[in-house]
């Protein structure tokens, strides 16, 4: 059965697009929880009315989030761990607390999904995290673990 996304669906697809499912997936989930329409032609014509719509939208959103990615290439964030005495740290550091420290912090939320840290966070000392803003928007915040 094809199906147009109206939203990005983990495995599945991203935002307006056409795929196959197994009709019980869709009828039963995608559907009735407002991810999905039923391909037909009457909905693929307001397929492309919904993307000029976001088109316009997208562009607009691209310009603020600019600004996002430009203001925290400045920003070095401290996040506080508790650490034995070799360095390492009890636990991990995660998107979540980096998610948390800016919206705290710098007033910049950003969604937890949109932060990839590029190695795993163990140790004290400084890393990295991009943060995927837009499609055609990313940036890297610096950040630094230190002991509580």
């Amino acid at each position: 059965m094809e199906i147009i996304l109206l939203q990005e669906v983990d495995k599945l697809g991203d935002k307006h697009e056409i795929v196959n499912v197994k009709p019980g997936y869709a009828r039963n989930y995608l559907i009735p929880k407002g991810f999905a329409l039923i391909a037909n032609n009457s909905n693929r014509k307001r397929l492309d009315e919904l993307k000029r719509i976001e088109t316009a939208k997208e562009a607009k959103l691209k310009d603020h989030y600019q600004e996002i990615a430009d203001k925290l290439k400045e920003i070095t964030l401290k996040v506080g761990a508790k650490a034995g005495t070799s360095g390492k740290i009890f636990g991990s550091v995660t998107n979540v607390q980096i998610a948390q420290l800016l919206k705290e912090e710098h007033g910049i939320e950003v969604e937890r999904r949109k932060i990839v840290l590029t190695e795993e966070v163990k140790e004290l000392g400084t890393y990295k995290a991009k943060l995927n803003l837009h499609p055609e928007v990313s940036s890297e915040v610096d950040f630094e673990v230190v002991q509580e």
